[in-house]
């Protein structure tokens, strides 16, 4: 009896787990990962790819095999488009890293209530960009918007002036929008990037003596400079895709003023329903944004090396 007992009360054996591999169990974490990646983002490239060699439209679609690109080549008007859209992303890019440079500067510093103006920065990248878009169109206009009016008022002008109504104005209104919208980001990584600085090294720079513009141009920049590559490549990347500023100012008027790769390639895929040119065209996107991305990172590399070496 006092045998059975024991036995009763004796703790049961654990079983023997189930030993998974350490790769099998690595490659079963990142599977969903993969599985989404290879469906939103592999499988549409690839098609795109295909859908480039062929003439695909509405009534259906036939191999042309190179003849898109071909046509590429030889357009004149893709041509400038591309240098359109490289240039409309120089200056865009340009102003917002300037911009974003002096606010995060001004942000950083040491004055009362500057958390509300960081609060203040936020609206332009927080709110949707066509409802942003949708106010400019109102300051842009020259019967309504307060631009021309001021303009009017101070004996600038005569009479009201559409801005998005000429080529010149309409190209620069564009770049200004979206200046608009990408500062604010800019100023935030920027501001991130200068509260990471050793203060040490400003009071060393104060105590020998250094000017303000000494210190930011001898400090603060080498600091942050790998930040500002890093936004410099994203913020490129971000406008040569931008499409939203452009379709709902000008839609890529007046004359093609404003129109851009992507522009460019909307009107001629969704517009004109042929899809096949279509794909050319943003096969072309690619590898000129991947050329542009391995140039500039050889670049940023061999920047870092030579910085790093001092």
């Amino acid at each position: 009896m006092a045998e059975l007992t024991a036995d009763i009360t004796a703790t049961p054996k654990k079983r023997p787990r189930l030993k998974v591999n350490e790769s099998v169990f690595a490659w079963l974490l990142i599977a969903p990962a993969m599985i989404f990646i290879g469906v939103i983002v592999a499988w549409p490239l690839v098609e795109t790819v295909r859908l480039s060699f062929t003439n695909a439209n509405l009534g259906g679609e036939e191999w042309v095999g190179l003849e898109n690109y071909r046509e590429l080549a030889d357009s004149r008007r893709f041509h400038q488009t591309i240098g359109r859209t490289f240039t409309w992303m120089f200056f865009s890019v340009c102003l917002k890293l300037v911009l974003g440079l002096i606010g995060a500067t001004l942000l950083n510093a040491k004055v009362p209530g500057k958390a509300l103006f960081r609060v203040l920065v936020m609206p332009p990248w927080v709110i949707p960009i066509a409802i942003g878009m949708i106010g400019w169109l109102w300051l842009y206009n020259g019967h309504f918007g307060i631009l021309s009016g001021t303009a009017m008022r101070l004996g600038i002008i005569d009479g009201p002036f559409e801005f998005l109504a000429y080529k010149n104005s309409a190209y620069w209104s564009t770049v200004v929008a979206d200046v608009w919208v990408g500062v604010p980001m800019v100023t935030l990584f920027f501001l991130a990037a200068m509260q990471g600085v050793p203060t040490d090294l400003y009071e060393a720079a104060y105590v020998d003596g250094a000017s303000r513009w000494y210190r930011f141009r001898r400090i603060t920049i080498p600091q942050i400079f790998p930040v500002i590559v890093s936004m410099m490549l994203l913020s490129a990347i971000f406008t040569f895709n931008s499409f939203e500023i452009i379709w709902i100012l000008t839609e890529g008027g007046p004359r093609s003023a404003t129109t851009t790769l992507i522009i460019d390639t909307y009107k001629t895929a969704i517009g004109n329903f042929k899809f096949g040119e279509g794909a050319a065209r943003a096969v072309v996107i690619v590898i000129l944004l991947s050329l542009f991305s391995l140039t500039y990172l050889f670049i940023l590399n061999r920047l870092n090396k030579r910085f790093g070496s001092k």
